[in-house]
């Protein structure tokens, strides 16, 4: 709920209430006109209220919800919290004296629980707090960094795509102090949510349906939040149900994740990169991630190519993930680099243990790596922060993709007449 999103005022009413005694709304009535706000936003109704309103309606910049009435207070938030758009500080009131439900419930994203009864000055103190919070620098230093879109492609499925996508992502909100969205575009198999340990929600596909409806507000409810700097776009469509658009909700998703995020890292998959080429336009970096393989090689030829054609201006990095130690490779990194005709830029080692660690435990495996594989990703995060940050792009033009794609069979026919021992 306090997640870092771009305040939208303008859209917002300050305060509102759900209380369900009338002592109470009568304590917070004179409260709330202390600090500018409405009395007749105190409503009565208590927690269930609070989720029927906010399903239909904006939430308030400051919310104060009753839990007395609420048999599990705790999964009462969760449910609030599925209708409540990240930026709200909830303020919850309640019967339970428990240390522990106050610490699961601060951990949900609570601001404050006051303790039934409370007195007029616990209800003052807390209110001004939030409205310190709320006239704070947050929505300031989020302006000073402007926008870092990257594209993370696969060449070949099962190549890591995914699993460098959501780490980039994880490194650029957690290290680089960036506010970042991960938008998953496998709309019916993406794992961007599944590798974070959380649920994808209908966000993408609500999107997908009714491009009309994306906006700000949109992107607050349907971003499913990972950590304080992480927010994930995400969807498991039903398998019997195609996909139906002409990809304008994509486009605009980009275009409002750009207002809402200091950082966006899209994980494209090559299918959806071919039928809507605008998604790589308004890319900053374009992280091409492949295999040691002579089916990716050739697919990493393609991309690069297609790449050229189609957004020259896009920085590009290419990845050499899952890369097994001891040279046991179907392909040497040195005929892959002489076959795209440009180097690779980062070498992902295969690491299994650590990779099934991290499936696990939910987590991306950015945050469990060390040593060897934690280094690629240090180095990802950086490129793709100092790549966005100069002007004009020629990488691409200058990698040769072009050509490589003329000399593809050469290469090809060069490498497979190889001796095993030279190839290897």
């Amino acid at each position: 709920m306090n997640a870092p999103f771009q305040a939208r005022a303008g859209l917002r009413e300050p305060f509102t209430a759900f209380v369900c005694d009338e002592e109470t709304a009568d304590m917070l009535r004179p409260v709330a006109v202390e600090h500018g706000w409405s009395p007749e936003k105190v409503n009565m109704g208590g927690l269930r209220n609070a989720v029927q309103s906010l399903s239909v309606s904006a939430s308030p910049n400051v919310l104060f919800v009753d839990l007395s009435e609420s048999a599990d207070p705790l999964n009462d938030i969760n449910a609030l919290a599925e209708v409540c758009e990240p930026g709200t500080i909830v303020i919850a009131a309640g019967q339970v004296n428990d240390v522990r439900l106050y610490r699961d419930l601060v951990a949900s994203g609570i601001h404050d629980y006051l303790l039934k009864p409370f007195t007029v000055d616990q209800v003052r103190d807390t209110f001004a707090n939030a409205q310190a919070i709320l006239s704070g620098p947050r929505g300031e230093q989020q302006a000073e960094k402007p926008n870092v879109m990257s594209a993370v492609i696969g060449t070949r499925g099962g190549c890591g795509a995914s699993t460098i996508a959501s780490s980039l992502a994880w490194m650029l909100g957690e290290k680089a102090e960036r506010s970042t969205a991960l938008l998953d575009l496998d709309v019916h198999f993406g794992t961007g949510a599944l590798s974070l340990d959380l649920e994808p929600g209908r966000g993408l596909t609500d999107a997908i349906e009714n491009p009309s409806r994306i906006d700000g507000l949109f992107i607050e409810r349907a971003m499913v939040r990972a950590n304080e700097r992480l927010s994930v776009l995400s969807a498991e469509a039903p398998i019997n149900a195609p996909l139906q658009t002409d990809g304008t909700a994509f486009f605009q998703l980009q275009e409002e994740m750009k207002n809402a995020f200091e950082a966006t890292v899209v994980d494209l998959p090559r299918h959806m990169m071919i039928q809507y080429p605008h998604m790589v336009h308004d890319a900053h970096v374009a992280i091409v991630c492949s295999e040691l393989t002579l089916a990716a090689t050739r697919d990493t030829i393609r991309v690069l190519a297609w790449l050229k054609s189609n957004a020259p201006q896009t920085k590009v990095i290419t990845v050499a993930n899952r890369v097994p130690a001891g040279g046991a490779l179907e392909i040497s990194k040195k005929d892959f680099e002489q076959s795209i005709e440009r180097n690779i830029d980062i070498v992902f080692p295969f690491d299994a243990k650590t990779a099934a660690q991290a499936a696990k435990l939910g987590k991306p495996l950015a945050e469990i790596a060390t040593g060897k594989l934690g280094a690629p990703f240090a180095n990802l995060s950086n490129m793709v922060l100092s790549h966005a940050s100069e002007e004009g792009a020629d990488t691409v033009g200058k990698s040769g993709g072009g050509k490589g794609a003329k000399n593809l069979v050469d290469n090809l026919k060069n490498m497979l007449s190889k001796p095993k021992a030279e190839a290897a």
